[in-house]
């Protein structure tokens, strides 16, 4: 049973948007920790951003402050990337990721993390920016 599913990877120019999709299992949605990470062939994986979705605001990673835009639809149990000035360095498979939810740091933490395989992880969505 799939409980994140990513979708609205694809090929860009650069200069252009894109809206990425991760819509969770109810269990991982409620009062957790969803965040996006990327990685592009020979670089370390990196956390984009994320959001505490009971109630808190959304943080990100200054290489994309300011061009990337985190939202959650608790009715759909979604959170969405929504990024904007696509840059060819943005290019990397991105995946959603929730914390598990016997944990309890703080979700800026947990982003930042080195238990990244204690996750729960989506399948990932290609993003290509030319």
């Amino acid at each position: 049973h799939v409980q994140l599913v990513e979708s609205g990877g694809g090929s860009v120019q650069a200069g252009g948007a894109l809206r990425l999709s991760c819509k969770a299992s109810g269990n991982l949605y409620r009062k957790n920790c969803l965040g996006w990470f990327r990685q592009a062939p020979g670089k370390e994986r990196e956390g984009v951003g994320g959001v505490y979705t009971g109630g808190l605001p959304p943080f990100y990673a200054d290489s994309v402050a300011g061009r990337f835009t985190i939202s959650q639809d608790d009715t759909e149990n979604t959170i969405y990337l929504e990024m904007s000035g696509l840059k060819p360095e943005d290019t990397a498979m991105y995946y959603c990721a929730a914390r598990p939810p016997q944990r309890s740091e703080l979700c800026e933490y947990w982003l930042v993390s080195r238990r990244a395989a204690e996750n729960y992880w989506g399948q990932g969505t290609q993003v290509t920016v030319s």
